[in-house]
């Protein structure tokens, strides 16, 4: 496994990051702690979840498993750096009684607190916030950090689904402000089919020493070889895959991505991981896997190397926005 820093932390970090959105909805808690397993043995150290996973009526569910995971002790706790998110109604009917979601202060302590409990530990590496929250100052919300941080609850904040102004905004208030270091990481969407972030948002993270930790890197498992699998009878696509696939000019886009890699002899899924791992700015990717099989083939992806003339050749089936903002001002 390799290793980085996570932005412009101390904090070292695996280059893979152990997404559980899965863990609950899709995979039981026996499956899910021998994927924990798996994915520690292999030395990924870096687990990401959130309050709201396991949806619905069992919002705070994943939260659960991985605390019975930690129970099972073997310093499986020591070993991780653990993430989660705040944001989300926790309510399991669907609406939130005032003050249950978003970022004010009072949210911000009640959902720490009940994060705790379900992950039975008794502090987060990394608190995200997972959306923007248009209506809280970032005064009043790093004022209910610098407690958290203080009580030793958190040690490191991170953003998610954050445009670059709202980095700026937030980095510069915490400056202002003294005695916190700020945001830390951004995870957003980023892979080879969505590269609006290299935009504003990657550069803002690299400008404020953000590390980036891309979520759906093969984009709803469009870029694992969709198209193929189907031929074959496997999996169909849905969600975000399905739609992209019912365009005929996106369609053609991801045959020419998988032709290309067929005559590399690289597998689709590995290569969107490798890809990102080149870019500036990327800690790491988000692997979210349902089965050890998955979490597999998202490890050989860190054995990948893509050669100059396979990267050029993503770039023009994938072209990138270009440079920011000559990329939208000329």
């Amino acid at each position: 496994m390799r290793y980085t820093q996570l932005g412009r932390t101390g904090l070292k970090v695996s280059r893979l990051v152990l997404g559980t959105m899965n863990f609950g909805p899709q995979t039981d808690e026996a499956d899910s702690h021998a994927i924990m397993d798996a994915a520690l043995d292999a030395g990924i150290n870096f687990f990401d979840t959130a309050n709201v996973y396991g949806w619905g009526e069992n919002k705070g569910r994943t939260e659960e498993i991985i605390g019975s995971w930690f129970a099972k002790g073997g310093d499986r706790r020591d070993k991780v750096v653990l993430a989660t998110k705040v944001y989300g109604n926790m309510g399991p009917d669907g609406e939130a009684w005032p003050n249950h979601d978003k970022l004010s202060a009072v949210n911000i302590r009640r959902a720490v607190d009940a994060s705790l409990r379900r992950l039975g530990t008794d502090h987060i590496d990394l608190y995200q916030f997972h959306h923007i929250d248009r209506a809280t100052p970032f005064d009043e919300i790093w004022m209910a950090i610098d407690v958290l941080i203080q009580q030793g609850k958190i040690l490191y904040v991170g953003s998610s689904n954050f445009p670059g102004y709202k980095i700026a905004q937030a980095n510069e208030t915490a400056a202002r402000r003294g005695g916190t270091i700020g945001l830390v990481s951004e995870q957003c969407l980023y892979n080879l089919a969505e590269r609006r972030a290299e935009m504003e948002v990657i550069p803002a993270a690299q400008e404020y020493g953000l590390g980036v930790i891309p979520w759906s890197p093969l984009h709803g498992g469009l870029l694992g070889g969709v198209i193929k699998k189907e031929a074959q009878g496997g999996r169909r696509a849905s969600g975000r895959a399905a739609d992209t696939l019912a365009d005929p000019a996106a369609r053609k886009q991801i045959q020419a991505y998988e032709d290309l890699l067929e005559k590399h002899g690289v597998e689709p899924g590995e290569a969107a991981l490798a890809w990102l791992l080149t870019r500036p700015g990327v800690t790491g990717p988000i692997v979210g896997p349902r089965t050890r099989e998955q979490l597999d083939s998202a490890l050989r992806a860190l054995e990948l190397e893509l050669g100059e003339e396979l990267l050029a050749s993503l770039d023009e089936i994938f072209p990138g926005p270009g440079p920011s903002p000559e990329a939208f001002a000329w």
